[in-house]
């Protein structure tokens, strides 16, 4: 196979999960807006890290308040993703625009956004500024999933799930299941 190296650099890893964001500005006010730039850094304890851009409305009310609310959209809320991710909360309301709920969380101000099947509550732990963008590394602090999405065990059945990714400029659906962790090693067994 023929490779070719890239002149310019630019990250590209793919798929990347389509998440809503949701913060209080320092009126008090929620907003909601869309990132991509989302990854799990440690289990124990469980911590999210988002990348936020420093000019965005919401950047300045994570950092005062040091939380924030990870919300996973499914394929039904395609249209206010998109919304949320190209309106500014300094133009318009977004939860009015675009007909999501806000509603309150459990252990941090921050709301979760209704129609979301799972909400992710975060506290900041740290922050690290990169040039482009702010990483807030965000303890979990309490989690929210639909009974419909759980199986008999009280797990997240991901089937049952439809999680939106981003590639390039395109919001993609995940396709189907492949195997399931550790296929490899039983296949000898």
């Amino acid at each position: 196979m023929s490779k070719r190296i890239i002149q310019k650099p630019f990250p590209a890893l793919y798929p990347v999960p389509v998440m809503l964001i949701t913060s209080l500005d320092s009126d008090g006010e929620p907003n909601v807006f869309t990132v991509s730039w989302v990854g799990t850094v440690s289990s124990s304890p469980p911590q999210i890290a988002i990348g936020v851009r420093p000019h965005r409305y919401s950047r300045a009310a994570i950092q005062q308040t040091g939380e924030f609310v990870i919300n996973v959209p499914d394929e039904s809320l395609l249209r206010a993703v998109d919304i949320c991710g190209h309106v500014s909360k300094a133009r318009a309301d977004k939860f009015a625009l675009t007909g999501l709920t806000p509603v309150p969380a459990s252990q941090v101000r921050a709301p979760l956004v209704a129609e979301c099947p799972v909400n992710i509550e975060c506290q900041v732990v740290q922050t690290l500024s990169l040039d482009s963008h702010d990483l807030f590394v965000g303890k979990i602090v309490a989690l929210h999933v639909d009974e419909a999405l759980l199986d008999d065990t009280g797990f997240i059945d991901y089937s049952r799930t439809q999680p939106i990714v981003y590639l390039g400029n395109e919001y993609w659906s995940l396709g189907r299941r492949l195997g399931t962790s550790g296929f490899s090693r039983r296949e000898g067994e």
